[in-house]
């Protein structure tokens, strides 16, 4: 297995503020807890190489002795493997990689509050963007309706789109897809085969690793810093794993709700230019901005035309029932996906393209349902205030969900305990390989104010009955396993 290589500068911004100088504890077990607590999030992939003891003793001013410590402390828990010659790498210890389930999506009926839809029902618009679409139907009857590359009239729409957003684009640059998902899967079939790297922003969309895995293709995570993506790091990841292509969510991130600033976005098309690593980049949430509106598109910062796919989607902003995506690339780019798609499927359907057509020249956006769900937003963070106060949630600038970070690593023992007291949630190693994110729910803000609040209710009862009667040592296996005896 390819290992990566983390440099001192991105793992002393992982770090942050990792020392309390005022506690009794000595600084190689405060640096210990703060190393082990990055890998169980996620934040330190598996299978990284860390800086040497005498490198990283510098760069933090220690002497090496403390940082040996820290090192030897973290092999005997399991979380890091030593050889000679080869450096330190990350490791989960036997046990703390509880799987995910692939169930968490399924809607369940009765008192069962699935709280796994990060998705909002048709925005006002679509009834009538069907009506119109009906009226356009008749004069393309007479076509096959077969067209791989899509209705022109939706790739002239998409194109302006991108233009009206700071991003000059031609219809030719344009693939219709059967939503943002195929997109990524025809993406995926014509970079990548089984045994390539492909580099991912960490946490990231649960359906995008699972397309990963599935083509048996190996992710690389690079963790997501308190703040911002780690440039550095990327950079890394793309010199040291050759990878295929990097995946990552620029706008109001799944599940951060983070925003790529325009300079992180420039830098990033810089650093994948140097190792000749395509960005593909996931607009999907690009239009969910609820505090500010999203940048121009990572592609504007591509003069070559070559380096940046972007992928779309209407179902976040519209509607999910209108199964309609695209692909934007250089022109060679999109005839070569073309013919590959005509071995998958033909075409989308022209009525859907039609009616997302004219939702795009009507400059139907997220209006009213903007203001809706930044007050939806504030009354589940107070909510989680109130009732889960130990828990840590930032307010997100955009997207439809909280990424709630909990005390310990036991979101997967709590999600099972909630779920028998009536809210499924996903759980943070949905969004996450290996067992990462043991710490974190993602806990969408698309319900009504009274459902989020029966969700909030319940699962505060969950953590209070899993906390009445487990101690606090156990790990995270042994949580979910008491969490099941319990139910």
């Amino acid at each position: 297995m390819s290992t990566s290589h983390l440099r001192p500068p991105s793992l002393l911004r992982l770090l942050g503020a990792w020392r309390a100088l005022d506690s009794a504890q000595p600084a190689y077990r405060q640096l210990a807890q703060a190393l082990r607590m990055l890998v169980l999030d996620g934040r330190i992939g598996l299978n990284v190489r860390l800086p040497g003891e005498r490198e990283l003793a510098a760069a933090l001013g220690l002497s090496r002795t403390t940082i040996a410590a820290a090192f030897d402390r973290l092999r005997d828990e399991g979380y890091l493997e030593s050889r000679q010659g080869s450096g330190s790498v990350t490791r989960l210890p036997p046990g703390d990689a509880p799987a995910p389930s692939a169930d968490d999506d399924v809607t369940t009926g009765g008192n069962l509050l699935n709280w796994t839809h990060a998705a909002l029902p048709a925005a006002p618009g679509v009834a009538r963007a069907y009506a119109a679409a009906l009226d356009a139907l008749p004069a393309h009857l007479g076509d096959l309706g077969y067209d791989p590359l899509g209705l022109p009239v939706l790739r002239r729409a998409i194109a302006a789109d991108y233009a009206r957003r700071g991003c000059p684009t031609s219809p030719d640059q344009i693939i219709v897809t059967n939503g943002a998902q195929q997109g990524f899967s025809l993406l995926l079939h014509w970079l990548a085969g089984p045994g390539d790297r492909v580099v991912i922003d960490h946490p990231t969309y649960h359906n995008a690793i699972q397309a990963l895995q599935r083509a048996h293709v190996v992710p690389v995570p690079v963790g997501l810093p308190t703040q911002g993506w780690d440039i550095d790091a990327m950079d890394a990841a793309f010199r040291q794993t050759a990878p295929r292509f990097a995946y990552i969510i620029a706008d109001f991130h799944n599940p951060t709700g983070r925003s790529m600033d325009p300079a992180t976005r420039r830098a990033l098309v810089a650093v994948a230019a140097r190792s000749h690593t395509p960005l593909v980049i996931d607009e999907t949430m690009a239009a969910m901005g609820l505090d500010f509106t999203a940048p121009p598109p990572v592609a504007l910062h591509d003069p070559s035309g070559r380096q940046v796919i972007t992928m779309g989607s209407a179902s976040k902003i519209y509607w999910g029932g209108l199964r309609t995506g695209w692909i934007r690339a250089d022109p060679q780019t999109i005839a070569a996906l073309a013919r590959l798609r005509t071995t998958t499927d033909m075409a989308s359907p022209v009525l859907e393209q039609l009616a997302v057509a004219h939702l795009l020249d009507a400059g139907e956006g997220l209006g009213t349902r903007a203001a809706m769900l930044r007050d939806r937003r504030d009354h589940l963070l107070g909510l989680i205030d109130r009732h889960l106060p130990h828990w840590r949630v930032e307010a997100p600038a955009g997207g439809l969900s909280l990424w709630a970070q909990l005390p310990r690593a036991e979101a997967t023992a709590l999600a099972a305990l909630a779920e028998n007291l009536g809210v499924r949630v996903a759980p943070g190693p949905r969004f996450g390989v290996s067992g990462a994110f043991e710490r974190f729910l993602r806990l969408p803000f698309t319900l009504s104010e009274e459902q989020l609040a029966t969700g909030v209710e319940r699962l505060a009862e969950a953590d209070a009955r899993l906390h009445a009667r487990l101690p606090r040592s156990r790990d995270s296996l042994a949580l979910a396993l008491e969490a099941d005896r319990l139910i």
